[in-house]
């Protein structure tokens, strides 16, 4: 298998547009399906591929995963994105969709300016 060779900040900016033209709320065209943040989304190195074909730790959002979580099933919904910390996975059990793309909204604008900073310094 082949690692994801995608870059970090295109797959955030990815995930932001994403998210700003609808997300993850279900369309009136289509039928309710369960979503998950990130895994049902054009970000996931394995999405549209109910065979997962590749493992999670090719995807290039692993590189923002906790060390100690990334060996986990689904590594990226241990990322934290919360305001005060809140991880994809307890931001989805305890909080209703709104909030979660708020604070994920919020959290790729400050990690896709981070990145930017850093390549316009290194540059």
């Amino acid at each position: 298998m082949v690692k994801d060779e995608r870059d970090i900040l295109e797959v955030l900016k990815s995930e932001l547009a994403f998210l700003e033209h609808g997300g993850y709320e279900r369309s009136v065209d289509v039928p309710w399906k369960w979503t998950t943040t990130f895994r049902h989304s054009p970000s996931c190195i394995n999405f549209n591929d109910p065979n997962r074909t590749h493992p999670c730790h090719e995807c290039p959002l692993i590189d923002l995963v906790p060390p100690g979580a990334r060996g986990e099933d689904v590594p990226c919904h241990h990322i934290p994105i919360g305001p005060r910390g809140e991880t994809v996975s307890v931001m989805e059990r305890e909080h209703d969709l709104p909030e979660l793309e708020a604070a994920l909204k919020n959290w790729l604008r400050a990690n896709i300016q981070s990145l930017q900073r850093q390549r316009a310094e290194a540059a």
